[in-house]
């Protein structure tokens, strides 16, 4: 075997927070998806020499991660859904503020769409991916992506009742408070 590269380990370590990220919106639990990223890490280094230095890392791991999850998944079988967010919501602690209250929103949110859309927005609104890059991660077509991008940003507007800009940020009344008054 091959002596490890500095390039390969250095690529890799950069790439983990995203790997991180990705794995718990995919599982829902920061445990679990550090598991995963652990079996993504193991799996990836014991095949490096797979690797082609110079070509995407981060669709490369991604996509290990990725098939590694559904492995897990269809490996544990049925899993209790939780789609109207009843038992989530007897574990939630309420927020203290408004931006968590609107990330906690979000999350339900996008709970609420199809897994094939939620990972679709995912890879592309926040992980960085190209459409391209996103669709080989899902071995689809892009133009796939693109429709499945399009109608989890419509449906995700339709939950949470996003009409324009205004509907995002503090209300009026709490803008109120928290605005500085200008003197002229």
């Amino acid at each position: 075997m091959e002596a490890e590269t500095p390039s390969f380990k250095r690529e890799l370590l950069t790439t983990l927070p995203s790997l991180r990220a990705f794995a718990v919106s995919l599982s829902g639990r920061h445990d679990k998806a550090d598991d995963l990223v652990q079996d993504t890490v193991m799996k990836a280094w014991a095949k490096q020499e797979s690797f082609e230095m110079g070509t995407n890392m981060k669709a490369w791991l991604f996509t290990i991660l990725r098939n590694e999850f559904y492995s897990q998944m269809r490996k544990r079988g049925r899993e209790v859904q939780d789609t109207d967010g009843a038992f989530t919501e007897r574990m939630a602690v309420h927020p203290a503020q408004y931006g968590i209250m609107d990330l906690n929103d979000f999350k339900a949110a996008l709970d609420k769409l199809p897994d094939d859309q939620r990972e679709a927005i995912i890879l592309i609104g926040a992980s960085g991916f190209s459409y391209e890059e996103a669709a080989e991660i899902c071995k689809c077509a892009v133009g796939t992506m693109k429709s499945r991008v399009s109608r989890a940003r419509t449906k995700l507007q339709e939950v949470l009742q996003i009409a324009g800009e205004s509907d995002y940020g503090p209300d009026a009344v709490s803008a109120q408070v928290t605005t500085t008054p200008r003197f002229t």
